[in-house]
């Protein structure tokens, strides 16, 4: 009985043995395999890079050859506090633009509102512009 015991030990430590050193045998070329972290711009791109993919699509084409114009802009964020509350809109080429609510974006285009989802502009000739997080523009005669 003793002698089966002393086998089934031996058998268990070879075994045990033996996974161990498969284990350890695959890690000799650890160094070889690690990788450098990828850049966040590709460098070789140069300024091409940091406009592709972002495009500002509406769906009026009036008032779009202005710099400052509403359909050049995208809405990234509204903040609405007691006292203040601001716009952030942002353009093609990523400057951003913070406007707090009765400043203008250009002349005749002034914020006069703010929902949750929107932005209400008032244009020079008492006409509004709404614009959403989806970039959709409307202009509406009244809000």
């Amino acid at each position: 009985m003793n002698f089966f015991k002393i086998i089934n030990l031996f058998l268990l430590l070879l075994f045990i043995g033996t996974t161990q050193n498969n284990v350890l045998a695959d890690s000799h070329d650890v160094k070889e395999n690690i990788e450098e972290p990828l850049p966040l711009n590709d460098p070789f791109a140069g300024n091409a890079s940091l406009g592709s993919g972002t495009s500002i699509i509406s769906t009026d084409q009036t008032g779009e050859r202005e710099e400052m114009s509403l359909y050049n802009f995208k809405l990234v964020g509204i903040i609405s506090g007691t006292f203040d509350s601001y716009v952030s809109l942002v353009n093609a080429s990523g400057e951003i633009v913070t406007l707090q609510l009765h400043e203008e974006l250009s002349d005749g285009v002034r914020l006069v509102d703010m929902t949750l989802n929107e932005a209400v502009f008032q244009k020079a000739d008492d006409t509004y512009m709404t614009i959403d997080f989806k970039n959709k523009i409307k202009e509406t005669d009244e809000f």
